[in-house]
């Protein structure tokens, strides 16, 4: 059954089109919740998408009565927004749009006067939130720990060991190989140490599956952090690379649990940033020490 036209309401000049525009947020993120239920397995977390999808609808029509029209989504947003959910889960995809979502919020406080339903639709758009934090129970978030556990050991660590090599080697091809050598045997050292610890808490994480993710977010940093030395003949180029793509990652994870945990950003990507290079550096100068002390020639 169609639903029932509502009747345009008379409003101030000009406010059609702020209107339009809280009209076109809401129906988009009607698409996007809609679309994450449509693959979402768990039936508890299906439930509550649907439901916050039935709600958004209801503040489009909301939005509608003083437009009197029918407006589209944002199709790149909706279609953003759920690719983000596919690659980096669904909880970093709705904590960012419930960001954006907190300065809607504000937004329709200022229009108490002129819009009364404004109250309701604050009370619920707060309420998502709220739902979004116990939403979900992603497995890449509970071994969130593992794969930070990975990545911080690779980049400060490893990064150090590059800048060790780069110095008492300068050759790329040695160093590439000796980096990968080292890389592998730390990852491997590493996921047996996250086991060990893992089983001996009794945590509720399977210790395999934390000793696996340990291990691939080593290797995968691993990888990156030595192919620049494939494909970069001189070395302190490809360290200078190296550095910057170790940057990347610090400040995408950074930003990535930040976002899906609610954590403070830039403190924790300075803190990450001032680590690995500090360490760099330090391991330079040793690797400087080091071909000097041994008198290595390559």
């Amino acid at each position: 059954m169609p639903d029932k036209e509502e009747e345009p309401v008379a409003v101030p000049p000009g406010f059609s089109r702020t209107a339009a525009a809280f009209q076109v947020d809401e129906i988009t993120e009607h698409h996007i919740y809609r679309s994450l239920a449509a693959v979402e397995k768990n039936a508890h977390n299906k439930e509550i998408l649907e439901r916050m999808a039935g709600e958004e609808l209801g503040h489009y029509r909301v939005w509608k009565q003083y437009t009197g029209r029918d407006v589209g989504p944002d199709r790149v947003r909706a279609w953003a927004y759920s690719m983000l959910a596919r690659v980096l889960g669904i909880t970093f995809a709705l904590k960012l749009m419930e960001k954006k979502e907190k300065g809607a919020v504000s937004l329709y406080r200022s229009l108490g006067g002129t819009v009364p339903e404004a109250a309701e639709v604050i009370a619920q758009e707060e309420h998502h939130e709220m739902e979004v934090l116990a939403l979900l129970d992603e497995e890449r978030l509970r071994y969130a720990g593992s794969i930070v556990l990975g990545l911080n050991d690779a980049l400060v660590e490893f990064t150090g060991s590059l800048a060790g090599f780069t110095f008492a080697l300068q050759d790329t091809r040695i160093i590439a190989a000796v980096g990968f050598i080292t890389g592998i045997a730390a990852s491997l050292s590493m996921a047996s140490s996250e086991y060990l610890s893992q089983k001996s808490d009794r945590t509720r994480e399977d210790p395999l599956r934390a000793a696996f993710y340990t291990g691939i977010a080593y290797i995968i940093t691993v990888i990156l952090l030595v192919s620049p030395f494939l494909l970069v003949p001189q070395p302190f180029a490809a360290l200078m690379v190296t550095l910057g793509a170790a940057l990347a990652v610090i400040v995408f994870f950074t930003y990535y649990t930040s976002v899906a945990g609610d954590l403070p950003f830039l403190k924790r990507c300075a803190e990450m940033a001032v680590l690995s290079l500090g360490i760099a550096g330090i391991s330079f100068l040793i690797g400087l020490a080091v071909r000097v002390a041994f008198q290595v020639s390559v």
